[in-house]
């Protein structure tokens, strides 16, 4: 299956999306932030998403996905970078990636030689599965970001919405 090749494909080269990806980081006018984080933690936590991608994508239980990421808007939390910046990043992190699988998955469907249009049509699809399981995955890393993030202010006592109301 096309989307298990790019997965790995993916996998393998991890360390050079994150390089992409960092260089990203610390030249975009959204993330100015980011600039205070030590790199090698960085570096860590943006490797480990594309390292692990297959992992965390094929795992139907979240306890991986959540530990790392409330971890993660934890920790930038208490270095003070704002939230809009932490989602951002995550949000470079998977245009980084898509864009990868964009560009791989069009070059193995395009190749050289005439390949019949039901094959191209199989592989399309394969790019399009893999694109919306990598779109659900970065929507739970999110979620559980933001709720790493909220983690102290949901220790502390305060005023609670009513149920159902906004």
């Amino acid at each position: 299956m096309l989307s298990a090749k790019l997965i790995e494909l993916i996998e393998t080269h991890a360390d050079g999306l994150t390089r992409e990806a960092l260089a990203d980081l610390a030249t975009n006018p959204r993330t100015p932030s980011f600039r205070l984080v030590p790199p090698h933690e960085l570096q860590a936590r943006i490797f480990a998403t594309y390292h692990n991608l297959g992992t965390w994508i094929g795992d139907p239980h979240d306890d991986a996905v959540r530990a790392e990421y409330e971890g993660w808007g934890d920790r930038r939390r208490r270095e003070g970078i704002p939230l809009s910046e932490i989602v951002y990043a995550l949000i470079l992190i998977k245009h980084h990636l898509r864009r990868f699988v964009r560009d791989y998955g069009l070059l193995e469907s395009s190749g050289d030689r005439a390949v019949p249009d039901d094959l191209i049509g199989l592989k399309l699809y394969g790019i399009q599965e893999l694109n919306y399981m990598v779109g659900e995955f970065f929507d739970r890393a999110m979620y559980y970001l933001s709720r790493g993030y909220e983690h102290e202010t949901n220790l502390r006592p305060g005023p609670r919405v009513a149920a159902g109301r906004a």
